[in-house]
Parts: structure tokens; sequence; C-alpha cells
């Protein structure tokens, strides 16, 4: 099933500051679909904990640089056509402008950390095409 997912319309609320959080903890798996936490929500960019699970891709064409760190399990990201294979502890830069495609080995949580270059209309580069 094909579903948008906008990220800065409809999940709003930031987790509450000056509070300790495990990472890995602040999003859950649910089978077969994508999961995302705010951290931080700026005019300027966001910080975002996602899980994937079973099935759940995202395809989209981001208009800014995105910093992607795995926090657990693998994810398969293609850059271009190109894969990549990046487990826990291990990062990527998906550059600005390219095709990607993130989806879960077999399930796989994430930050996502983008900042707004300023000259750019920023908007969230996961709204595009989320399926599971």
């Amino acid at each position: 099933m094909d579903f948008a997912l906008d990220l800065f319309s409809s999940i709003k609320s930031e987790i509450e500051k000056s509070t300790v959080f495990n990472i890995a903890e602040t999003v859950e798996y649910i089978p077969n679909s994508v999961q995302i936490k705010t951290i931080i929500r700026k005019a300027t960019g966001f910080i975002s904990a996602i899980s994937y699970s079973g099935e759940a891709i995202t395809k989209l064409t981001p208009p800014f640089d995105i910093f992607i760190q795995i926090i657990d399990g693998k994810a398969q990201i293609v850059i271009n056509g190109i894969s990549h294979l990046p487990t826990a502890g291990e990062f990527i830069v998906i550059p600005a402008h390219h095709k990607i495609t993130i989806g879960a080995i077999d399930r796989f949580k994430m930050t996502a950390t983008v900042i707004k270059s300023g000259c750019e209309d920023f908007r969230n580069p996961f709204d595009e095409n989320v399926a599971e």
C-alpha cells in the first residue's frame, strides 16, 4: 500500500528537552511499517529517529543532504542505483538531489538529520513516497 508520510505537519511535537533518552528506544518496530519520532523540529532542519520493518521502503529525492546513522540492525540504502548496507554504528551522508531508496534487510532503526542550506524551499524529504 502506498501512503504519504508528512513528518513536518503530522508529527509536530518534539521529545521532552533536558531529559536523557536512549535513541534506539525512542522509536518502536511495528511489522511492515516505517515509524518516526521527531527529536528536534525547527524551520532550519530536523532530527528524527526512524524505524523500518519488513517490506517498508521509502523512495525520495531529497532537496538537502541527509546524515543517516544506523542505530540498530542493517539498512539497505540505494543512491543512484548503488546499494549501501550500513549497520549499527555506521553512517552515510545522502547527497541532495539524488534519487534514493531506503529499506530494511530485516529491520533497522536510524537517525536522520537534515540541516536546511538556506537556498532551497524547505520541506520534509521523507514525505514524498513511503510505501509498505
